[in-house]
């Protein structure tokens, strides 16, 4: 039996942790957790996720009804319940605004894959949904195509959306895509970013199917590992496309276990764009000299 004033403490304590974080300011974001068959406890609208009390939180039904609560639910709760209907095994979903996933959202940058493991083991490739009016059925849906190959979306120009089998497991997909993108940023202001090798990529992708962890990547045939190949389809209607960050071209050829076929050299721009450079310089040296 759920322990309802227990589930409530936690949804609590992760809000406190977003507003903490800087994942969200003010009343951003929202939390929910499925109780039963037909009822979800989620935050209110209008509310601080850092300073909510149990006794702050409401219910809905899986239609969003609000069913107790002194407090209004929140309007984005569509989206949660979206989820939870393609994904029964779902208890908990948790939507903000962290900055530097939600930057790639708003760039329509598409997440690089094969250069950190942790991602590539716990996320995979994560997709960014178009845009559309939050709180609306159609802002709900935006995550439909998506939501069985992935446990983190990134709403384009708006936030995040994660979910788990706990709170705080949902919680974490997005504390680690952020982290990452972090990261991302940062190593990209450096100079460059480096990629896995092909074989490095398809360890990776071994040790994950060995620990029972799915990846859409390993059902695709011809794929390239690390060019965000899965979602690319979506890629012209939302608007995303490779600017900042373009990945080195792994072919694979994947049916289980299957290994890469071939593969091409691991650059970024930032090499080509040197040589560029150099080129330049050397012909204005060399004109100058005459």
């Amino acid at each position: 039996m759920v322990n309802l004033h227990k589930i409530k403490q936690e949804i609590c304590e992760i809000g406190d942790r977003l507003y903490k974080k800087g994942f969200a300011a003010a009343n951003d974001g929202n939390i929910s957790y499925r109780v039963s068959e037909n009822e979800v406890v989620c935050t209110p609208t209008l509310i601080s996720k850092g300073f909510m009390k149990p006794e702050d939180l409401c219910t809905v039904d899986m239609e969003g009804k609000q069913t107790s609560g002194r407090r209004k639910r929140t309007s984005e709760v569509l989206l949660h319940l979206a989820i939870m209907k393609e994904r029964p095994e779902v208890k908990s979903v948790v939507h903000c605004h962290p900055p530097h996933a939600t930057a790639f959202g708003i760039a329509r940058e598409p997440i690089p894959q094969c250069i950190l493991p942790e991602v590539e083991i716990f996320l995979g490739e994560v997709p960014i949904a178009r845009y559309d009016t939050p709180g609306s059925k159609n802002f709900a849906e935006t995550i439909l195509p998506f939501v069985k190959k992935s446990n983190v979306i990134i709403l384009a120009n708006h936030g995040t959306v994660s979910w788990g089998e706990t709170v705080e497991r949902a919680y974490w997909w997005t504390e680690v895509l952020d982290a990452y993108c972090r990261m991302l940023i940062l190593a990209k202001s450096i100079g460059r970013v480096n990629y896995f090798t092909q074989s490095e990529a398809q360890d990776l992708l071994d040790l994950k199917a060995e620990w029972g962890m799915k990846d859409p990547r390993a059902e695709m045939q011809n794929c390239d590992i690390c060019a965000n190949d899965v979602f690319r389809e979506s890629w012209k209607s939302v608007g995303v496309e490779q600017k900042a960050f373009m990945p080195p071209n792994y072919t694979c050829s994947v049916g289980g276990n299957g290994k890469p076929v071939e593969a091409s050299s691991n650059t970024d721009t930032t090499t080509d764009q040197e040589a560029l450079i150099q080129a330049i310089t050397d012909r204005v040296m060399e004109a100058l000299k005459k």
